[in-house]
């Protein structure tokens, strides 16, 4: 099953009707962007679809153990396991989106905003996916042209849990896809860019991604629109 995340919610009112519809996990932006929060707006958000697995910490295995994970596809399979363990215990996450951000100020973001999980959205290194006090979704940006293993060489096992692959910034503009589609073949991935109620079906039977991420593309004059965010979901779900 392809999971969804519904990106840009901007009140608690849209992490409400992603959560109805059956979102898996909800964004809440922190980068410079249009859809930039405040931070006491941001944990009214968070607060709406329930309390925060404040008990979560970076439950990666310590470096001894990390060899059983010869791989980065072992590794990302394991990320996914985690990912699916914590969706068991709540539902939708709330992910705080980050670029270039100092980690201490993640962290007191995910804290005092009530976050499950961070994005990191940005050139950080994978390192700081390891400082960050959640677990860390990790952003890559393939440009035209490039492969399956030209990304496999820009990814690093051992500190996020997921990886994204994203071309769009949050423009809703879509990216070659062949090799998001070769590369979801080998590990799981999470898609993002272009995908909208009427295109998102096509990309989950093309890429198959584990997690198909929407912000744009369930939008209508800048603001969440319930019924796309029902019906994108909802093509997922039949797609999948």
């Amino acid at each position: 099953m392809t999971r969804v995340k519904i990106c840009g919610c901007m009140r608690a009112a849209d992490a409400v009707a992603a959560a109805e519809a059956g979102a898996d996990f909800i964004g809440i932006v922190f980068a410079e962007s249009r859809r930039r929060v405040a931070l006491e707006d941001a944990a009214q958000i968070a607060a709406a679809v329930g309390a925060p697995l404040r008990d979560v910490e970076q439950s990666d295995p310590p470096p001894a153990h990390r060899a059983r994970f010869d791989s980065v596809e072992a590794w990302f399979a394991h990320g996914a396991e985690a990912l699916d363990r914590l969706l068991a215990r709540k539902r939708p996450l709330v992910v705080g989106v980050f670029e270039d951000q100092p980690i201490e100020e993640v962290d007191e973001i995910a804290d005092e905003a009530g976050l499950d999980l961070v994005q990191l959205s940005g050139d950080e290194p994978w390192g700081d996916c390891l400082l960050a006090n959640r677990q860390a979704i990790k952003v890559v940006r393939p440009r035209p042209g490039m492969s399956a293993d030209d990304l496999m060489r820009r990814i690093e096992p051992g500190a996020a849990l997921a990886v994204m692959l994203d071309p769009s910034r949050g423009t809703g503009t879509a990216g070659d896809r062949a090799a998001a589609r070769a590369l979801a073949a080998r590990m799981p991935v999470w898609l993002a860019g272009g995908l909208a109620p009427d295109t998102v079906a096509a990309a989950v039977r093309d890429v198959r991604p584990w997690c198909v991420d929407v912000s744009t593309g369930v939008e209508t004059v800048g603001a969440k629109d319930p019924a796309k965010i029902a019906a994108f979901i909802r093509a997922v779900r039949e797609a999948g």
